[in-house]
């Protein structure tokens, strides 16, 4: 029983990372450097508040798909038939453009930790991912690669905010006491750390390793929420590393941010440790795109289900070959960004329905009304997110 124990609560804390690793790509890094800028310490309140929305979304889905023990797809169908086909096309789409930028990060990482060239450092990143999935206990592989990958970054940009030497004391009062609240922001980083596939990186791990069922709730419960906190807590000292270098009056580089805050905070050392961040960030975010676009097509498609690790490792395959014939393909990616911002409010949107139908839930659960009030605000906040984003996006290209 205690080594049963001990296994469920080794793969909550790898569905936690497999999520927090997701999100933590080459876009989170950029994206907190460059509101860090914008915002000094006032950015602080904006993490905080992002932190907490992404607590509701990820409780609302791990709680009502661990409990169904059904994937996002599976329920999403149930609640209204062929919204589970949509939802993973847009996911599967979304996930391969994004997983050639993560793809694009991690040959990045590699030429700035020893000067490799991007493709053979593209195909070297990738072939780590697909090692991963060789290995017959692909599930136990994945959760060690993104807790050590996570803990790596975790250490290496904490030894950052001590060299930088930010205001800690002013960005504690900005984040209970904000000098600027910018909602924009706030919803942008929600986004970027629970939009698209991310949020069920984590989600669909438990229901592979069969961690399901009221019995399971409260460790479910407490696996969604240590998934938000390692991203935040990272978020959070990336911020502070940053901020340190900002606050003297020292303009970031607009091509590269978080580059150049590593450089001039550090020198070379400082660059070179960006360098890992950013290789593991990307690297562990291929893993976790290429897992999860795919566990949405299992279930849909029986060719899939039956050779579905082989299909994750196509999935890596196709990703790199686009980016070293094509590069990063700046169209594909702003037009996936948008596509990216209506997966979430039509998957929890289906995912909070499915709380109320017994027939997908079961009798024995009834989920608590906070979470469903505050579930459908962020469907709201999200669905016109996701809409302004891509209208915008609609009018740029004509």
């Amino acid at each position: 029983m205690a080594e049963k124990k001990e296994s469920v609560a080794s793969v909550l804390i790898g569905a936690a990372f497999l999520m927090a690793t997701s999100a933590i790509g080459p876009g989170f890094l950029t994206q907190t450097a460059v509101f860090t800028d914008k915002l000094k310490a006032a950015f602080a309140f904006a993490i905080v508040v992002s932190i907490i929305i992404d607590i509701i979304v990820q409780m609302n889905i791990w709680r009502i798909l661990g409990v169904s023990g059904k994937r996002a797809q599976d329920v999403a169908n149930e609640v209204f038939p062929g919204l589970g086909y949509f939802l993973a096309i847009l996911v599967a789409i979304g996930g391969l453009v994004f997983n050639i930028g993560n793809v694009g990060g991690a040959a990045m990482g590699l030429n700035v930790i020893c000067g490799l060239a991007l493709a053979p450092g593209a195909v070297i990143s990738a072939l780590v991912a697909i090692a991963l999935f060789l290995n017959k206990e692909a599930g136990k592989a994945m959760d060690m690669f993104t807790k050590v990958l996570g803990i790596i970054m975790l250490c290496m940009v904490a030894f950052m905010v001590v060299k930088t030497m930010p205001p800690v004391g002013l960005a504690l009062k900005e984040t209970v006491m904000p000098s600027k609240i910018d909602w924009l922001t706030i919803l942008t980083l929600v986004g970027g750390t629970v939009g698209g596939y991310i949020t069920f990186a984590g989600a669909h791990r438990i229901i592979d390793a069969d961690i399901v069922g009221v019995g399971n709730l409260e460790k479910i419960s407490r696996g969604s929420v240590t998934a938000v906190c390692i991203t935040g807590v990272m978020r959070y000292l990336l911020f502070l590393a940053i901020l340190g270098v900002v606050v003297t009056g020292v303009a970031l580089d607009p091509k590269n941010p978080p580059a150049s805050a590593f450089l001039i905070g550090a020198g070379q050392i400082g660059y070179r440790i960006f360098g890992v961040i950013l290789w593991c960030a990307a690297v562990t975010s291929v893993v976790g795109a290429s897992y999860t676009s795919i566990s949405f097509l299992r279930t849909l498609f029986s060719q899939i289900e039956a050779k579905h690790r082989y299909w994750i490792i196509g999935f890596i395959c196709v990703s790199t070959a686009i980016f070293t014939t094509m590069g990063n393909p700046v169209t594909l990616l702003v037009f996936a960004g948008s596509l990216n911002g209506l997966i979430l409010p039509v998957s929890l949107g289906a995912v909070l329905l499915a709380a109320y139908n017994k027939k997908i839930i079961g009798e024995g659960y009834r989920h608590p009304m906070v979470l469903t009030v505050l579930g459908w605000i962020m469907v709201v906040f999200t669905a016109w997110m996701g809409f302004k984003s891509l209208t915008g996006i609609m009018k740029l290209f004509g």
